[in-house]
């Protein structure tokens, strides 16, 4: 199974996470717990975002002495 399919995590969380947590009470740092949830979402989706792009080879720099491949 590729890595690359984190991409889809935040599509998970966010648009069909929603309707599960869409609850007013509690609070999360004073803020709903359905804007807390959709925050932490967006939060976690540059993280994922950051580790595809860490551990995609294709975005491995070359070395002295070696091509880039394009």
């Amino acid at each position: 199974m590729s890595f690359r399919l984190l991409a889809v995590l935040p599509f998970i969380g966010i648009l069909l996470g929603v309707p599960f947590v869409n609850r007013v009470e509690p609070l999360v740092l004073g803020m709903p717990f359905v804007l807390a949830w959709i925050v932490m979402w967006v939060v976690l989706s540059s993280i994922i975002m950051g580790l595809i792009y860490r551990f995609d080879p294709t975005n491995r720099h070359a070395g002295p002495g070696e091509e880039v491949r394009s």
